[in-house]
């Protein structure tokens, strides 16, 4: 039965920022498809966990400053020795700074690089290592942006770093293919999170921003809930470095 590939049951998945909006409804959509979930945050998730558990799911919560990339690989080996393997990940951990380019700060600049695409990309590096030594092959699931595809506004850095999200999946994915590992990326489109409470707040930006989605809404953070777990399945075995948009027709306006 083609279901029986988007099942997830008997796979762990870290996901990395997932104590509110996208990461915590991917966490939730990995665990209603089966999957036991390792939780890395600044701060406790309490509500992602609950849920996760009312699936009857497993979760584990660790917490770090994902800026800090001499943690992740005592990370990844008490994930490994509390949930006896990793099968998924998902980088979702970003951070924002707006401000005018001409004005824009090297600590903001440095602050969204090191999390949004370095810290991504040496947690993908340990848990690619993890996948090898297992034998079993695995999926990586970075989370873009539309601005990986666009310029964006007043968000230089953040664009620089989700930018370089997409081409690092690209790289990433021809490196390890052979191995079994599937590194993929879903980009949002606006999405009502506390990332955008500012844009959603300004009536006059929200409104443009409204006319120029196909869907007629914001979205919301449970529609990367069937996405994620797509490309964290069976399902998308011969998907390779692709990034899938989830922008309710922005990108193709």
């Amino acid at each position: 039965m083609i279901l029986n590939d988007f099942s997830l049951h008997g796979k762990v998945a870290i996901v990395t920022g997932c104590n509110t909006g996208l990461g915590k409804s991917m966490a939730s959509g990995l665990a209603r498809a089966g999957c036991d979930i390792v939780a890395i945050n600044r701060s406790d998730p309490l509500e992602t966990a609950a849920e996760v558990k009312a699936q009857g799911r497993r979760f584990l919560s660790l917490k770090a400053d994902l800026a800090r990339q001499d943690r992740l690989p005592s990370l990844l080996e008490r994930a490994v020795l509390e949930m006896g393997r990793i099968d998924i990940l998902v980088n979702n951990a970003g951070i924002i700074r707006r401000d005018d380019a001409v004005n824009f700060s090297e600590q903001d600049w440095d602050a969204v690089m090191d999390v949004n695409i370095k810290t991504l990309f040496f947690l993908s590096q340990q848990v690619a290592r993890q996948f090898i030594a297992q034998g079993s092959g695995g999926k990586i699931i970075n989370i873009a942006s539309m601005l990986s595809f666009q310029g964006g506004i007043r968000v230089p850095s953040y664009t620089a770093s989700k930018s370089a999200v997409m081409g690092l999946t690209r790289a990433l994915a021809n490196e390890w293919a052979k191995h079994g590992i599937n590194v993929n990326a879903l980009a949002p489109g606006y999405i009502a999170t506390n990332n955008t409470e500012q844009l959603r707040k300004d009536e006059v930006r929200s409104e443009e921003i409204l006319s120029r989605i196909p869907a007629g809404r914001w979205g919301r953070p449970e529609d990367l809930m069937g996405p994620v777990v797509f490309l964290a399945s069976k399902a998308s075995d011969y998907i390779n470095g692709y990034t899938l948009a989830v922008d309710g027709g922005w990108l193709a306006r």
